[in-house]
């Protein structure tokens, strides 16, 4: 199977542990492990499960941590949450079980490269449905309707989006869902960014609680600042999907570490808490990256909705790899080009970093501007 190269896991991969200042960060403000259990109030909860066997997990996931997954939704039973190796494991999962050669699957762009460059490698033939900055990063229902042909499987989409921000709301979801149905087609939902709202009012269900053909995929990564535990989950309204994953999990997965299901299933029941205090660093970065973009001349933005990253266009006419590189190399600042993402003229900076990188990796970035200005 040929794979195309993942043009911002190879970026970051490259240049992001060379700097001084990261603010392409997407997690928020991850946790160390004695942070997390002292977080939850749990600082002795290693010494509680010293006695656990370290042998294979359950196969169907543990059901402590399926069942507070569950809680997350409206209409999901735990039988139809899939613990996975981190959201990119689940969205492969999900392809892994439903794509086959010959069949269209709509993804829109931009977004995780993953999210159209996997079922292209299994023989798909890949649509872009387009999100138009000019439309606040939204797209157009009627394109979807032209995208759609008799050979549909997945219509797949990014809601918070990853780079932008946008976020797609209710009516729009809807409307995928009734297209999808039309044809027998599924929506797959990464909402790796799920929960992280700038506006408390712009909140928004699960796609997979308002269609029965949907599928939603996550993380404990972003939300949960859990990076270092590498596990996802999918979600799904579909029995048939269901046994799909259940059959094809088997030559991919088999269990989940059961140590790292225990600790994240201690991280569910403390869901909200930990919400809490992401979404305050979130809004209070948030805040600071607008005053910053006020007061510089060479960036514009559509503010992000929801999530941990924002889009940043800049008026300038140099290629966003070559900026980019400049700018680790120049003031040791590291953001993501926007050619990564197949978009120019734009980089990806991360709001959920610790509020003292932030400012420092804002100052570093304005200084690296007047330069590139002066020249």
């Amino acid at each position: 199977m040929k794979v195309k190269p993942f043009l911002v896991e190879r970026f970051m991969g490259e240049y992001e542990h060379q700097v001084e200042v990261n603010i392409a960060e997407t997690c928020v403000q991850p946790f160390t492990l004695g942070e997390f259990l002292e977080f939850v109030g749990e600082p002795d909860f290693l010494e509680k499960i010293k006695d656990l066997k370290l042998t294979y997990g359950y196969v169907e996931g543990l059901l402590e941590l399926k069942e507070g997954l569950s809680r997350f939704y409206q209409n999901i039973k735990p039988e139809n949450i899939f613990v996975t190796h981190g959201a990119i494991d689940a969205n492969f999962q999900v392809f892994y079980s439903l794509v086959e050669p010959g069949d269209t699957v709509i993804s829109i762009f931009p977004t995780y490269q993953q999210l159209y460059g996997v079922p292209e490698s299994f023989g798909a033939k890949v649509k872009f449905w387009h999100l138009y900055e000019e439309k606040n990063w939204t797209p157009d229902l009627d394109e979807l309707n032209e995208l759609i042909d008799k050979n549909t499987k997945l219509i797949v989409i990014n809601s918070p989006n990853n780079p932008t921000g946008a976020l797609l709301d209710e009516k729009m979801l809807k409307g995928i869902a009734e297209i999808a149905e039309d044809v027998g087609a599924y929506v797959l939902n990464d909402e790796s960014y799920r929960g992280l709202y700038i506006d408390p009012k712009d909140q928004v269900p699960s796609i997979v609680d308002i269609s029965d053909r949907a599928i939603a995929t996550s993380s404990f990564s972003k939300p949960l600042s859990l990076t270092g535990l590498r596990l996802g989950w999918i979600a799904t309204s579909s029995e048939e999907v269901a046994k799909e994953l259940t059959l094809h999990r088997d030559y991919t997965t088999i269990s989940i570490s059961i140590l790292i299901e225990k600790l994240a299933a201690l991280a569910v029941k403390n869901a909200e808490k930990i919400y809490n205090r992401n979404i305050k660093i979130l809004r209070t970065n948030f805040k600071l990256l607008e005053e910053w973009i006020k007061e510089e001349p060479l960036i514009e933005w559509i503010p992000p909705k929801a999530g941990t990253v924002a889009f940043l266009r800049y008026n300038l006419e140099i290629p966003s790899e070559e900026l980019a590189i400049r700018l680790i190399k120049e003031k040791s600042t590291f953001l993501v080009p926007g050619s990564c993402f197949g978009i120019e003229r734009h980089l990806r900076i991360g709001y959920g970093n610790p509020t003292e990188v932030m400012i420092e990796g804002l100052k570093r970035f304005k200084e690296f501007l007047r330069a590139l200005e002066a020249s």
